[in-house]
């Protein structure tokens, strides 16, 4: 998959401290599941406050689209085909480190979640919790980026 963007990000350097202060939050989602994302989009789009700024299906197409659109956050699912979600979250910490990623999986082991840890993600939610704990975690993260 090739992917081009009209500008360089670090020739908009408003974009980083423009990030969830207050404006409504960018998220891009990521899950090669149709029905998954569907459900993660319209919960998110019950918030007055949060954009879904486009969605992908695996982990080559976010850092694509990261690039098209940059993103406050991503919402990454692990497991997807092409390019899984840690290595997608990797790369995009890489390009941009003011991008917020969250890990939605369906992977509920420490395991996942230290591995997560070490790909310098800012939130891990299960799917299966997702309706109760994506918001509060959205919320966390968008203090945490206020206040820091």
């Amino acid at each position: 998959m090739v992917c081009f963007i009209a500008t360089k990000p670090e020739l908009n350097p408003s974009r980083p401290q423009d990030a969830m202060n207050g404006r409504t939050l960018r998220v891009l989602v990521v899950d090669d599941n149709e029905g998954v994302r569907r459900g993660i989009c319209q919960l998110l789009r019950s918030q007055d406050d949060i954009e879904v700024t486009c969605e992908a299906i695996d982990g080559a197409d976010a850092v694509c689209k990261a690039r098209a659109h940059l993103p406050d956050v991503v919402l990454l699912d692990v497991t997807m085909p092409t390019m899984d979600g840690l290595e997608a979250a990797r790369i995009l910490k890489h390009e941009f480190p003011w991008i917020q990623i969250v890990i939605v999986s369906q992977h509920d082991s420490r395991g996942f979640q230290w591995a997560a840890l070490a790909a310098d993600v800012s939130g891990y939610v299960v799917k299966s919790n997702a309706s109760r704990d994506l918001i509060p975690e959205l919320r966390r993260i968008q203090g945490t980026r206020i206040s820091g």
